[in-house]
């Protein structure tokens, strides 16, 4: 693929940059830092350009928190300043990342999804008898940075593009593995991590040939007539993570079954005649709800808030069969009316 260049310029252009604090901004205008910003956003703007013409710009500390649903994470967020350049950056690359993937990878793209994604895994569950289940343990902490950057020059010679992307990768996160790890929440390391895992996609793709497969972000399904040769793609894959990409699998969640057992993917559990809610997602989804419920009977939000985010929960429900869970939850639900 031809390296793309003179993108620098488009990313620090004043039109981008106000596009991008509107992005950044997008629902959290009550925060103060971001209404300061806000209010003084000419001049604002106008300091954070010339320090990205000139090359002073450098990202600011992280403020970290942990989170334990659904699983331990630490999360990094980003100053509101920055996470302007990140929104700035991927206004102008995201079409470059864009065309570098593979069809079926379907994390953090336009028109993909976790339920496109749960579709496609059943129709293909339709076509094989068998599944690969793979998960790459820890991706964003354990990403190999000078693997990344590497691929970044591949994709992009624009030197002050690439000084500036060097920046927001180095900087310090919440990661104590020297050179290695991306913060958790930062826009950028979406796109970073699924450009780098894109390496796995022309893997399985070109070398190992397989036609069923899928991926989003570090987890992905190969799809297969028999145990076997699924079980050899497994270690073959194991081997290309660690040597090309300095990664690993997560080997308790890693698997060869049969697709009638059903597939445990992005909260649901695909069967090739139906789709089946996990539990989990289920009880992280009433809790939601509840809190939802609460907020409203507290004031903190109003009905048409409580609705929004009650019709958004349904329209996730409604792709898997959970006619009856529904049913018995909102009648024990709060009356609206």
């Amino acid at each position: 693929m031809k390296r793309a260049g003179h993108l620098f310029e488009r990313v620090t252009a004043w039109g981008n940059l106000c596009d991008a604090a509107r992005k950044a901004a997008r629902g959290k205008t009550s925060r103060p830092a971001v209404a300061r910003f806000l209010f003084y956003l000419e001049p604002e703007l106008l300091a954070l350009q010339e320090e990205l013409l000139a090359g002073w710009w450098q990202p600011r500390p992280y403020s970290t928190f942990d989170i334990r649903d659904p699983k331990p994470r630490r999360i990094s967020a980003a100053d509101f300043r920055d996470r302007v350049v990140h929104h700035a950056l991927m206004n102008v690359l995201d079409p470059y990342f864009e065309r570098a993937l593979f069809a079926h990878s379907y994390a953090c793209r336009r028109g993909k999804g976790t339920h496109a994604a749960v579709l496609y895994a059943q129709r293909q569950a339709r076509r094989y008898p068998y599944f690969l289940k793979g998960d790459v343990d820890r991706c964003f902490e354990t990403v190999d940075l000078g693997v990344l950057k590497a691929l970044l020059r591949r994709l992009f010679k624009d030197r002050r593009l690439l000084e500036l992307l060097d920046r927001i990768i180095d900087a310090p996160g919440s990661t104590t593995q020297p050179g290695r790890g991306l913060p958790i929440g930062n826009l950028t390391s979406q796109y970073f991590a699924n450009h780098l895992l894109g390496e796995l996609d022309r893997f399985v793709k070109e070398t190992l040939r397989v036609t069923g497969y899928l991926r989003s972000m570090d987890d992905f399904l190969l799809f297969g007539l028999d145990k076997p040769g699924l079980h050899r793609q497994l270690a073959r894959i194991r081997g290309f993570l660690a040597e090309s990409l300095g990664l690993r699998l997560k080997e308790e969640v890693s698997f060869v079954a049969p697709v009638r057992a059903g597939i445990p993917f992005l909260g649901f559990r695909v069967f090739p005649g139906m789709v089946r809610l996990q539990g989990a997602r289920w009880r992280r989804m009433r809790r939601k709800i509840r809190r939802r419920e609460q907020a409203f009977r507290d004031g903190e939000i109003t009905a048409e808030e409580l609705s929004c985010s009650v019709r958004s929960s349904i329209a996730h429900l409604e792709h898997a069969a959970t006619r009856r869970l529904r049913r018995r939850f909102f009648e024990d639900s709060m009356a609206l009316g």
